[in-house]
């Protein structure tokens, strides 16, 4: 299965069934909220706000979604008080999980991400010792029908990009976070539609995973933390079958 390699995560993304697009866009809804209250409701002048507007365009959000939520963010509409943080934790078979969740109630996500771990036999790790098996970097997605190779390696070399990825799906640029907006400006400058675009963490060594129970196991365990209200994004090292090397 290759349910949470990044090809397949777009796939997902994009043609979610109406019930996991409701619950995406009450995501992506809440993380405009958060960054317009953060840096304001202009994306010229907001970079977090910029990012989460790729995620929502993506996902094909309505733009009165959209609005709504930089409203509640800038004060023009009621919403709670938000907090950001991530939970450090270890799926069965080694498997490591970085969780980012935004929550109005500390205590409550916090009880509902351990059982949640502990159902699927998973558990809460000791501080830092997840953080450390991944990097923050930039990571552009782009479908292999939108460019040509040769071309956008090209062009995402020359405006900072750190590494270049061709894979049978399409093309993986890497960037630093520093670099990540003006290697995707140039991107799509040239008219080349990006499956995804954000500032990720992304693990330095994978965990291979190929008994098919060990997939299932830890892939229903990534599934009920995604689907969690207050979960962001679930970051993980594992690699399954199918996962792009």
């Amino acid at each position: 299965m290759a349910g949470h390699s990044k090809w397949a995560k777009v796939k997902h993304f994009k043609g979610a069934i109406d019930a996991k697009r409701g619950r995406i866009f009450s995501k992506l809804a809440r993380e405009v909220t958060i960054a317009a209250k953060m840096g304001g409701g202009d994306p010229d002048m907001n970079a977090r706000l910029r990012m989460v507007l790729l995620k929502c365009r993506s996902a094909n959000m309505p733009s009165d979604n959209i609005e709504r939520a930089i409203k509640r963010g800038t004060g023009g509409g009621e919403g709670a008080n938000f907090e950001e943080f991530a939970y450090e934790a270890f799926a069965p078979h080694g498997v490591a999980l970085l969780i980012e969740v935004s929550t109005d109630n500390r205590n409550r996500t916090a009880s509902e991400i351990r059982s949640l771990l502990t159902k699927g036999g998973g558990a809460i790790a000791t501080a830092g010792s997840v953080t450390r098996l991944f990097h923050r970097k930039g990571q552009i997605i782009v479908p292999r029908e939108a460019a040509n190779e040769d071309d956008l390696m090209g062009l995402a070399l020359d405006a900072g990009a750190e590494d270049f990825k061709a894979e049978p799906e399409g093309y993986e640029i890497i960037t630093e976070p520093a670099q990540f907006e003006a290697v995707h400006k140039q991107v799509e400058g040239k008219g080349i539609k990006c499956a995804a675009a954000q500032v990720t963490s992304i693990p330095f060594i994978t965990v291979p995973l190929t008994d098919p129970a060990a997939v299932a196991t830890v892939s229903k365990l990534i599934e009920a933390l995604e689907d969690h209200d207050d979960v962001k994004d679930v970051h993980t090292n594992a690699e399954f079958p199918g996962d792009a090397a």
